[in-house]
């Protein structure tokens, strides 16, 4: 990495979950990191990183909207330094909903996290990225794409697509120095399933050929190593964090 100008992490969606995960471990690995959220303020993910003796900011921040994500790219550039690395995670409700009940309003829900938010997040970082020749997209996904679990067809299809454009983008990109690849994860528990029946659990964990439930610091374990300079020759690549549960 550059001694000069500190080479930045953006995490979207950072204020709890997989997202704070990321954050936290990619601070211990030395990224200046801006901790994004809407829903969550992530003082509390910035203050466990400052904590640990790490750098971190917090920005709020709809990363769904056009002028929000400019503006926020513009602040992390003026607080921290240049975005080397973006991680794509945040996400909104992914409600169950049969084909019968599915509208357009639905599919518009999902496309808008996993399609319309990753294109202008890309769109304000590629200046600097191009410029410096240098830069990291991550994108996190979802195994569900193989799975093609009943009900959630509106998500699965909205995470087609996400990999669709890691796929192109890698390509289009990369003459740039950018690689662009995509985490995808299983079913990993996080605070939002706080209250699930403890049977839903062990029967997904029976299904596991690892035989145990992943963790957030697997995923960001996989982040980690895409942002780094060992990952230098990887992209378009699809890493899949689930023990095996599904395999393709």
């Amino acid at each position: 990495m550059d001694e000069e100008i500190r080479p930045v992490a953006l995490v979207t969606g950072a204020g709890r979950g997989l997202g704070a995960a990321i954050a936290r471990s990619l601070a211990a690995n030395g990224w200046p990191v801006a901790v994004n959220d809407l829903a969550v303020d992530p003082q509390e993910v910035v203050d466990q990183v400052r904590t640990a003796g790490g750098v971190a900011s917090g920005f709020i921040a709809d990363v769904t909207d056009e002028l929000a994500v400019v503006t926020l790219v513009a602040e992390v550039a003026e607080r921290l330094g240049p975005i080397e690395a973006l991680v794509v995670n945040a996400s909104g409700p992914q409600p169950p909903i049969g084909v019968a009940e599915l509208t357009w309003a639905d599919h518009l829900d999902q496309l808008r996290f996993f399609v319309k938010s990753p294109t202008l997040l890309v769109q304000a970082v590629l200046p600097a990225m191009r410029e410096r020749r240098r830069g990291r997209i991550i994108n996190l996904g979802s195994d569900l794409v193989e799975r093609a679990a009943p009900g959630l067809s509106a998500y699965s299809a909205a995470k087609a697509a996400q990999l669709a454009l890691t796929r192109t983008w890698a390509r289009e990109l990369g003459p740039h120095g950018i690689t662009v690849n995509l985490v995808a994860p299983g079913w990993i528990p996080v605070e939002r399933h706080d209250g699930t029946p403890l049977e839903v659990f062990q029967a997904y964990r029976d299904e596991v050929p690892l035989g145990r439930l992943g963790t957030p610091s697997d995923v960001a374990a996989a982040v980690v190593y895409l942002a780094s300079d060992a990952a230098g020759f990887v992209t378009g690549a699809r890493i899949a964090v689930n023990g095996g549960h599904i395999i393709s």
